[in-house]
Parts: structure tokens; C-alpha cells; sequence
């Protein structure tokens, strides 16, 4: 059976945002207004498309995002093969996305769905969990809050986080989109995983001074974010300026940035590329929490239209 492509539309003075339950509650589609209409600040998500997450504007990432290399968990000196999702080479971005979630409750200017991994067959984890997302309009702001739960009877560690792609203008070329990113480190990555800790960002990805994207490949692991300083988006022919915001755990941003695409990606997430390994080999910055059983954890992002 297809899964179901039902778009739950939320608005507001400010914003339109579609969730799509049956698609592990991504996004169709994340739109400001313009005074006249409404223009799609978040990559809008063809109806085609609507089958698969990572095609969507935004989708969720648990309990773990990034990657795991060669699909490979470590945790406590035990290890767990994990089914490989990105072209049979590592498990990627959790698996909450891969299933319908439920709708816990609703009106005009929020959402709140949930997935329960003990009530489906296939999920790619080892332990059971359960992830409730909650989506809200509040004025100007869109926030986005998270929690993640161990529903099994002994600890494991965890993460989560969420794909926002961004347009890269709003109104055409002159429109391209400057951003400033208060990160002060990076991972050097070889094939998107880590080699060792974070270390000073190089001019590629020093997004500390608000600048163009460049005409570089960017897919990096950023870190260190300076504590109080949002992520700006400047669109200079439009004048519209957004700003992003996220609770300290989310430890790492990161800058996905594809050449010759309308889009890009700035991902609030909580570990870091292939963080069970760091988190196992005792790496800083790792990002990865222990969730006892029982125990959960709670964490909020927003977009704030300026």
C-alpha cells in the first residue's frame, strides 16, 4: 500500500507550513508571506515527489541524524549492524522519517504527531523508541520541537535533528540568498564521516561574516556554535530576513550546499556525522546522548521571519 500523501496545512498572519503525516511527518512545503500572496521560503515539494522524505521541504532525523558509517553502531563495546540506506555504503538520517506517524492533536496554527518504532516492523534501530514532534506557528515564528524517548527497559545512545532546505533566492537571481552561520569549528570529513575531533573552520566554510554561498561543494559538519547568535538569511532584493535559532543541544549545523540547485540545506541537528563512533572512541563534541530507560529528551529550532 502507497503510504499516504495528505498535506495537513497550518497557517497563520505569517506562514503556511504542510505536514505530511504519512510521509514521517515531513514538510510539503514552508511558505512566508509576501503581503500579496505567498512565497516558498522552504524548497517546495512537488505532488510527485510526495512519496519520499529527503524529496520533502523539511523531515525529521531520529533517533539519530547523519550518518553511521558502513551502517556500523558501536555503543559500549557491542556493535549493530544497521540496514544501509545511502547507496549501500552507510545508514543515513535515523528512521523515524520512514513510516507514517500518528496525529496526536491539531487546530489552525499547530500539529503534534508521533511515531512509535514498537508498533511497526522494520524499524533500523536496536532498541525501541518513541519521537513526538510538534510543529507551531507563534507570529512571526515557526518553531519546530522534538522529543525523543526510550521506550526500551536499558539505556542506548541517541540523537535527532531536521532537513530544512532553504530556496537560495526568492525572487530570482539577483535575490541569492547571504548567510552567516556563528560556528567556530568544523569536522574534516572524508566521505561525509569524521577523522578525528573539530578543528578551526577553513575560508570554504567560514560563514562567520554574512557572505554569498559561493560557487564551492559544501556538505560539512559544523560545530562550536557561538552560544546566543542566530543563523541569518539575508535575501537582498527581496529585503527579507530570517533568522534561526536552536536549543544549545543542537551541537552541530549542518551546511548542505549543492551547485546548479535552487536550494540549500542548514540542518539544526544534535550529533555529529558518524557520532556513535566518535561518541564510542571518546572523540569531543560528539554530540550523542545516553537516554536511560524511561528517560527523554526535548529540544526546540526555530525560523523567525524578521
Amino acid at each position: 500500500m502507497s503510504p499516504s500523501t495528505d498535506v495537513l496545512v497550518l497557517g497563520s498572519e505569517h506562514w503556511r507550513i504542510g505536514v505530511m503525516p504519512g510521509i514521517g511527518a515531513s514538510l510539503a512545503f514552508g511558505q512566508i508571506s509576501d503581503g500579496d500572496g505567498w512565497t516558498d521560503l522552504l524548497r517546495p515539494t512537488a505532488e510527485a515527489a510526495r512519496t519520499d522524505p529527503m524529496t520533502c521541504s523539511c523531515y525529521v532525523l531520529a533517533p539519530w541524524s547523519n550518518r553511521v558509517a558502513g551502517g556500523v553502531l558501536r555503543y559500549e563495546g557491542r556493535t549493530w549492524q544497521l540496514r544501509k540506506n545511502e547507496d549501500q555504503i552507510n545508514a543515513i538520517h535515523g528512521t523515524a522519517n520512514e513510516f507514517a506517524w500518528q496525529v496526536v492533536d491539531k487546530d489552525s496554527a499547530h500539529a503534534t504527531l508521533r511515531f512509535d518504532s514498537a508498533l511497526v516492523v522494520g524499524a533500523n534501530f536496536p532498541w525501541p523508541f518513541r519521537v513526538t514532534v510538534r510543529y507551531e506557528l507563534d507570529g512571526k515564528v515557526f518553531r519546530v520541537t522534538t522529543t525523543l524517548e526510550n521506550t526500551s527497559d536499558v539505556a542506548f545512545p541517541a540523537g535527532f535533528g531536521h532537513h530544512p532546505y532553504f530556496q537560495r533566492t526568492l525572487a530570482g537571481p539577483a535575490d541569492e540568498v547571504r548567510l552567516q552561520i556563528p560556528v567556530e569549528a568544523a569536522f574534516k570529513l572524508h566521505n561525509c564521516i569524521p577523522d578525528g575531533p573539530a578543528g578551526p573552520l577553513t575560508p570554504r566554510l567560514d560563514f562567520r561574516e554574512m557572505r554569498p554561498l559561493g560557487t564551492e561543494f559544501i556538505d560539512d559538519n559544523l560545530t562550536a556554535r557561538v552560544e546566543g547568535e542566530p543563523i541569518r538569511l539575508f535575501y537582498p532584493r527581496s529585503k527579507r530576513e530570517f533568522h534561526v535559532t536552536a536549543d544549545p543541544v543542537f551541537s552541530s549545523i549542518i551546511l548542505y550546499v549543492p551547485q546548479h540547485e535552487s536550494f540549500f540545506a542548514v540542518e539544526p541537528v544534535t550529533n555529529a556525522n558518524d557520532g556513535f563512533a566518535l561518541y564510542d572512541r571518546g572523540v569531543p563534541g560528539s554530540g550523542v546522548f545516553v537516554l536511560q530507560a524511561g528517560e527523554s529528551k526535548t529540544a526546540s529550532f526555530q525560523i523567525e521571519a524578521m
